[in-house]
């Protein structure tokens, strides 16, 4: 059986879309009888390990993504690669090229809603466009033969688009990568901080949607006795003192390394789809403190960390003293053990090959657990 994703969400600094596939193409490489190919934009048309970049320019100022303006080169792929199923990882020209393959060749499509379009664009553009993006979603989204999402959050914002036949398929975490072996003594050290100072940390972009001013309020109101990392691209420039950052993308295992080492996860994004680098805390037996918003309240709850209202640095404050003075330790184990029952690839790998299986209207086979 064959399968293909295609995207243009795959960049060298690319976030859970790059991870999710990333995880499914290394496991479907290794579930028997099926073949797994994974299109994704590129400088020129090449392929290697069921890899196929296909010809994007790049976007100014994208962190290498790339954005495809011509549907031929796609669909010729496609095409030329026959899969049984074709999976699509983002709403835009990628989308349209799988639907062209569906008519050509009669092969069930599914999208995956990742992101939330009509958000997105209200941030960036206000509210004027929301109706023409929804009705855009609606069209889009309606024409596939299966949707997925990541959250119920997201499930029920499609419904209300009028979109029938959406599925939640939650994601994962690599429980390898993300493991509390990886804590590093070394890192106070480095950030010059005592070990009894209590270390959290933030992985992700600094987009404004993650709500970063939160957070430096949230370690104003919390003193000398906390530290704050903040790890990633576009972080503030300005920060108080109890906070150190690191302005640049980090691969997963300098991230994994980072987590292992902090004492808890802080999160101040109230628009979040679904929220893997909180699996990622979780995975490495930290607790997180998140705003109980977006996907986060389907993830979190109090055996592994708390919840407290958006924008409210003084709130998430109080919800991070919470957690040191109920045992910031015995959360975090109860943390991992809940995400090595629940969130490991092998089981998203399997639920995704039972929607596969309902839409070809035919058994698959079933991965069994590494």
């Amino acid at each position: 059986m064959h399968i293909a994703d295609i995207t243009m969400f795959y960049a060298p600094a690319s976030g859970g879309v790059r991870t999710y596939l990333d995880a499914k193409h290394r496991r479907l490489g290794r579930t028997p009888g099926v073949r797994h190919s994974l299109l994704i934009p590129g400088a020129s048309p090449q392929h290697a390990n069921g890899i196929y970049q296909v010809p994007a320019p790049a976007l100014p100022f994208g962190n290498g993504y790339r954005f495809p303006l011509r549907l031929a080169p796609w669909r010729n792929v496609l095409e030329e690669l026959q899969p049984d199923l074709i999976e699509v990882g983002d709403p835009y020209l990628t989308a349209w090229a799988a639907l062209d393959a569906r008519r050509q060749r009669d092969v069930p499509v599914i999208g995956f809603y990742h992101s939330d379009l009509p958000l997105l664009v209200s941030n960036r553009m206000g509210n004027w466009f929301t109706p023409n993006v929804e009705a855009y979603v609606s069209k889009l989204y309606g024409n596939f033969d299966r949707v997925l999402t990541p959250s119920l959050v997201m499930a029920n914002k499609l419904r209300r688009l009028g979109i029938g036949n959406v599925h939640v398929q939650r994601l994962g975490v690599d429980l390898t990568t993300f493991h509390p072996q990886h804590r590093d003594l070394a890192l106070r050290r480095q950030l010059h901080i005592a070990d009894s100072t209590h270390l959290l940390v933030f992985a992700g972009r600094g987009s404004r949607e993650k709500n970063l001013p939160v957070l430096l309020d949230c370690m104003q109101h919390l003193g000398r006795h906390y530290h704050l990392l903040l790890v990633g691209s576009h972080m503030p420039g300005y920060v108080p003192v109890n906070v150190t950052v690191i302005n640049h993308f980090c691969p997963p295992h300098e991230v994994a390394r980072l987590l292992a080492s902090a004492d808890a996860l802080v999160h101040a994004g109230d628009q979040e789809t679904f929220g893997l680098v909180i699996l990622e805390a979780m995975a490495s037996a930290i607790p997180v403190v998140a705003v109980a918003a977006g996907a986060f309240e389907e993830i979190l709850d109090q055996r592994f960390g708390r919840l407290c209202p958006p924008n409210d640095g003084p709130a998430m404050a109080r919800a991070v003293r919470e957690v040191f003075e109920e045992g910031a330790t015995q959360l975090g184990w109860q943390a991992r053990r809940h995400v090595e029952q629940r969130y490991s690839w092998d089981s998203v790998v399997n639920g995704l090959l039972t929607h596969y299986r309902a839409v070809l209207g035919h058994e698959l086979p079933v991965r069994a657990h590494a």
